[in-house]
């Protein structure tokens, strides 16, 4: 899954050749999960049709400010189209444009959008050798590079001309590979590790029989997910559950039983800079496990119970600079109890949630969380899906990194 998932991408085209690797791009830009629309130059429309575009994108091509129907002109607002984009993506750039874009020329409606836009802008330049390496074409580079706009670096090779040199357009997945990256080093967990439980586990009885409990694993991975769309690198160990990711970014860890999880957890925790553990462990297990089935002979059966090892416990101990948050499902005396663990496990933070608050806990879809930091600070939040509770508890670990 791509960082730019859900992202409102304008792709802006000129007249040049290379117009031609803009349905490839448009196919990564949609392949990605984005949200795609395309302005051409009306000279543009000689090198590409914008019936492909459009049915690539499955959004209109707009190339001028009104689209005449039938009775009456239409005005396209560059303005409100240049505000919708979280990133404006000129290419190819021809001279003439760069030339518009860095002098503030607008006389056509894609240099309008490109001067009402408040999003990062990229620019794909694109032509021939003595024209990218004229003065002024070097000029508008350097103008609009100290605009904040980023330049895609031309590629060298065989030229329109039959010239070969500097000045053909990137490929469209060296553009998308660029882009995702510029876009990963501004999320706010770029360059962090982070480690999540999720889940159950399962501690067996018997071949076919656990002791088990009604956790979804939804809030692990929620947490899981949401870390990777800041920009961090997520071990995800879980116990099962049905929830799956296809996130680069996240590394999938399945486990069944609490020893399982005690012993993946420890295998990563010194290479990651926050643990976030939401798994249910079991706090109990059979002391001994029936190696058949065991048959139903007796009106009751006793099972003998041993404590799992605490891993929650057991990483407080040994963290050094990790941000280290748990969990605390609580019935009866919820503050006092979360504080209790906070402090007795060496947490950084604790997220306390309360089976007596309606929509919390195991099986739904939502949550409702109180915070408690280290400093005893508690943040009360009201009941939210458990995809906007994820964001809220990374935010508030983005504060215990800073702090």
């Amino acid at each position: 899954m791509s960082i730019l998932r859900g992202k409102n991408i304008l792709l802006g085209i000129t007249a040049g050749i290379a117009a031609y690797k803009t349905a490839s791009l448009v196919r990564l830009f949609i392949r990605s999960g984005s949200n795609v629309k395309v302005i051409m130059t009306p000279a543009a429309k000689e090198f590409i049709t914008p019936l492909t575009l459009s049915t690539l994108s499955k959004n209109p091509v707009i190339s001028s400010f009104t689209e005449d129907g039938a009775d009456e002109a239409v005005w396209n607002n560059h303005v409100e189209l240049g505000l919708w984009a979280d990133l404006f993506l000129v290419a190819p750039a021809t001279a003439n444009t760069l030339s518009k874009m860095a002098s503030g020329r607008s006389d056509n409606f894609l240099v309008a959008t490109y001067l009402s836009a408040k999003c990062p802008v990229y620019f794909a330049p694109a032509m021939d050798l003595d024209m990218y390496k004229h003065p002024s074409t070097k000029s508008s580079l350097q103008t609009l590079e100290s605009f904040g706009n980023i330049m895609i670096p031309v590629t060298s090779g065989e030229l329109a001309s039959g010239l070969v040199g500097e000045g053909r357009m990137a490929e469209p997945e060296a553009i998308v590979s660029l882009i995702e990256l510029h876009t990963l080093k501004q999320l706010p967990f770029y360059g962090k590790k982070i480690l999540v439980t999720a889940g159950p586990t399962y501690e067996a009885i018997d071949p076919v029989r656990f002791i088990g409990n009604h956790s979804s694993g939804l809030m692990g991975f929620e947490i899981a997910q949401k870390a990777a769309f800041l920009g961090a690198e997520v071990i995800y160990i879980t116990g099962p559950t049905h929830y799956k990711t296809d996130d680069s970014r996240v590394k999938t860890i399945a486990v069944v039983s609490a020893q399982e999880m005690y012993t993946q957890v420890h295998s990563y925790f010194k290479f990651v800079d926050v643990a976030v553990l939401s798994a249910a462990v079991a706090d109990y297990k059979p002391k001994y496990i029936s190696s058949s089935k065991i048959k139903k002979s007796e009106p009751s059966l006793l099972l003998e119970l041993e404590k799992t090892k605490d891993i929650l416990a057991s990483l407080g101990s040994i963290k050094s600079n990790q941000v280290l948050v748990g969990f605390a499902l609580e019935t009866n005396n919820e503050v006092d109890n979360a504080i209790k663990k906070l402090k007795s496990k060496n947490l950084d933070l604790i997220v306390l949630n309360s089976l007596n608050d309606a929509g919390a806990g195991f099986g739904g879809d939502t949550n409702k969380v109180t915070l408690i930091d280290k400093n005893l600070k508690q943040t009360v939040y009201p009941l939210k899906s458990k995809t906007k509770v994820a964001a809220d508890i990374l935010t508030e670990i983005q504060k215990q990194i800073n702090a």
